[in-house]
């Protein structure tokens, strides 16, 4: 998913406040079904998709011959990407077998790979997060 198509997938979702105001019963609000429903909507439209590959990426994976589809090395990077954005990683170094995957989590997209063969002598800077999966 294209972050512009997030971006107005977001903007599309409607929000209710349940009903009458508790201003004028007199009663306290603890919550609403409303709210839980709107919370189910916004985790399962972001946790259902697949993280997206910068054009740089593309060409990196395409140079160092790295198969993202072997192994299910794709649906560990997805999960390594959630892992991170769990603990509010904003930059991820994502290890998936011995292919790094540099990660804009917030973006949910890969910024560059480096393959097993290349990691030695690379230092990786402006991360803030590393996952091994």
């Amino acid at each position: 998913m294209l972050i512009s198509e997030y971006l107005a997938g977001r903007n599309s979702i409607s929000v209710s406040t349940g009903g009458a105001s508790p201003y004028n019963t007199g009663e306290a609000v603890h919550g609403s079904d409303e709210a839980g429903s709107f919370a189910e909507h916004l985790k399962n439209s972001l946790g259902n998709k697949e993280v997206e590959f910068s054009n740089h990426a593309i060409r990196r994976l395409e140079s160092r011959k790295i198969d993202v589809s072997e192994n299910d090395r794709i649906e560990r990077l997805n999960k390594g990407v959630e892992l991170a954005a769990e603990k509010g990683s904003e930059e991820s170094l994502i290890l998936v077998d011995s292919t790094a995957f540099i990660v804009s989590v917030k973006n949910n997209t890969v910024i560059t790979t480096v393959s097993a063969d290349d990691l030695k002598g690379n230092v990786f800077t402006n991360i803030d997060s590393a996952v091994i999966v």
